[in-house]
């Protein structure tokens, strides 16, 4: 399911809030993972 959440919200169909709590943090370590925030979008390095 966390994987289905994190491609939800990376095709913009779903944001982090309508993710069920459960899965809230998995989803979010998964984001950051692939060096995406909660919105899905990518992480500015401050380069």
């Amino acid at each position: 399911m966390v994987d289905l959440y994190v491609a939800l919200i990376i095709a913009g169909k779903r944001t982090f809030a309508r993710v069920p709590a459960r899965y809230q943090d998995a989803v979010r370590e998964t984001l950051l993972a692939l060096g995406l925030d909660e919105n899905g979008d990518p992480i500015e390095d401050g380069e």
